[in-house]
């Protein structure tokens, strides 16, 4: 077979394999090439430049040993595949599932998560997304420390592992979406600087090295990170990819990073024959980024939005201190339910600035919108998730909204495991300054930062889920009231309806309750204690509720903190 690796500024390169190292030849573009007949798939490797290494192949598809071990040679036509008539899922009407691989199960693995697979289908999930898994340094992370962006994390089941899992859940009728991070690499087991200019030069974000996207080499780093989502979406059967942190992805070119991506998406998506999802995580509010290349936008099929998160966590868990401040009464709740955003061009109290623009035109299935994610729950210093009662109330707006809902593991039934922030850096600098680089990071967000070691490994093993909470009633009835809600989005059409313009909420000026209407259905939902009486007319039929609820002459009596969905008499709708 023949290596291959680009090195532009070196003057030797080798290949240390088979029990040997060989020179390689220099070609066109900075490329070195060896052919060596005798390897083939499971061949370990390693490249020196310059006398200096031997690192890993910047492409490595398998890190057997680790990220500090040599590459494997991988092939993949060697994996038989069993979704042959599996045609893809459109984003559109869907609803996504966030899990990580390492903590969804005691064992936390792929094979571990197929099992599960069943009760993801019961719930009526169409998505599973999965967080990071490109190798890491130690056996925990949260994924976002990667690096070999090419390979898979042997602990969880390596490349083989992940394409059993993905062929499972296209088995059972669930697309997967494959969370990948490319603004910048974790600080350990990177051995990409060697080879060429892979970075900018400065710090792109607080987790690293701006990746370079514009400057000088930056054609062959732009190709390396585009045909490794090519990898992902036509060797490993993915249907989708979340995009970390787009906002610190630092590129001044003409054409951007991201529209360069979509359009060699789009093509793939022409020649396998299915739809392929781009999800941008953008804190921007800009609606370029889920416009099409062609309207002058750089077309992802959807973006992560805080917004909708921010002002759902403040009306079910009266939170308002950081970021959350602009979004702790209900006006901003009802704003971005019928808007898609809060900061449209407003003033944010955080920032200390007016950010964002309007999302007017945009449906509302291009936004991802959720109660909970990795991020929402992992950035709190005990990584708490909302206590039952907030999650009937979010979970009942969440999916009779608009936007494209996504639930994270175990919200359905009310989990009580934290999902803290975890590592496990082996490098003794970086394990010791863990937990006060992550205090800093945190400066000025409102916390009193009491968080536990995370580089602990009882820190990583009390994020794991109890499956065995199930069984209990409460958590049961948690979980029957999230079916239902998902069945009645499948059942009746206004609940998927994306036009934000058709959705319309009234809030009771003391900010005890809110009313959603969905075309002729209304949301209603009491975040008060006490009991309030809505006026609805007699001849409203009542679709689903989280408490019993009694009509009487002046309306529908709605209990403390619950919620009714129901379609009054078409006469009485405002």
């Amino acid at each position: 077979m023949i290596f291959e690796v680009w090195a532009p500024k070196a003057t030797a390169v080798e290949v240390d394999v088979m029990d040997g190292r060989r020179a390689m030849t220099p070609g066109e573009g900075g490329w070195w090439s060896a052919d060596v007949a005798e390897a083939g798939h499971g061949t370990t490797y390693a490249f020196l430049v310059d006398g200096g290494g031997p690192y890993p192949d910047p492409r490595s598809r398998r890190q057997p040993e680790g990220v500090f071990g040599p590459s494997a040679v991988y092939d993949h036509d060697r994996f038989l595949w069993s979704d042959h008539d599996w045609k893809g899922r459109d984003l559109r009407g869907a609803v996504i599932y966030e899990l990580h691989v390492g903590t969804f199960t005691p064992e936390g693995t792929f094979a571990a998560a197929v099992e599960k697979l069943e009760h993801l289908v019961e719930l009526g999930v169409d998505f599973v997304e999965i967080m990071p898994v490109a190798p890491v340094p130690g056996g925990r992370n949260w994924g976002y420390d990667g690096v070999d962006l090419y390979a898979v994390n042997e602990t969880y089941g390596g490349p083989d592992g992940l394409k059993t899992f993905v062929d499972a859940c296209h088995r059972a009728g669930i697309a997967v979406i494959l969370d990948v991070v490319y603004n910048h690499l974790g600080p350990s087991g990177n051995f990409l600087r060697p080879f060429g200019p892979y970075f900018a030069g400065f710090e792109g974000s607080y987790w690293g090295e701006a990746v370079n996207l514009d400057g000088p080499g930056s054609d062959e780093v732009r190709r390396y990170l585009i045909g490794n989502a090519v990898q992902w979406l036509r060797d490993f059967h993915i249907d989708g990819l979340r995009l970390d942190a787009v906002h610190a992805l630092h590129d001044k070119r003409a054409e951007h990073l991201l529209a360069e991506l979509s359009e060699e998406v789009d093509a793939l998506a022409c020649f396998v024959g299915r739809p392929l999802t781009l999800i941008a995580e953008s804190d921007l509010n800009d609606p370029r980024m889920v416009r099409p290349p062609e309207a002058g936008g750089l077309g992802m099929t959807a973006q992560w939005d805080d917004d909708v998160h921010h002002a759902l966590h403040c009306a079910v868990s009266g939170e308002s201190h950081g970021y959350y401040q602009d979004f702790a009464r209900l006006p901003a709740l009802a704003k971005a339910l019928t808007s898609g955003v809060v900061h449209d061009g407003s003033r944010s109290s955080f920032r200390g600035r007016s950010h964002g623009r309007s999302y007017a035109g945009v449906p509302g299935h291009r936004l991802v919108a959720c109660l909970q994610n990795h991020d929402q729950i992992g950035n709190r210093p005990q990584g708490d998730r909302l206590p039952m009662p907030a999650l009937k109330l979010g979970a009942g707006l969440l999916l009779t909204s608009p936007f494209t809902p996504m639930l994270f593991m175990g919200e359905e039934w009310g989990a009580r495991s934290p999902f803290l922030f975890f590592s496990d850096h082996v490098e003794p600098r970086l394990r010791e300054t863990e937990a006060a680089r992550r205090e800093r990071e945190f400066e000025g967000f409102g916390y009193a930062w009491n968080a536990p070691d995370p580089s602990e490994e009882e820190t990583f093993l009390r994020c794991k889920l109890d499956w065995g909470e199930v069984k209990e009633e409460a958590h049961w009835s948690l979980l029957c009231w999230y079916r239902d809600l998902i069945a009645l989005r499948r059942a009746l059409p206004e609940l998927s309806d994306p036009r934000l313009e058709r959705v319309r909420v009234e809030t009771d000026p003391h900010g005890n309750w809110l009313v959603m209407w969905r075309g002729s259905l209304a949301v209603l939902v009491n975040f008060a204690t006490d009991s309030v009486t809505l006026p609805l007319t007699p001849g409203t039929v009542v679709l689903a509720s989280d408490e019993p609820v009694a009509a009487d002459g002046e309306g529908v009596r709605l209990p403390g903190q619950s919620l009714l969905i129901c379609r009054p008499p078409a006469s009485s709708q405002a």
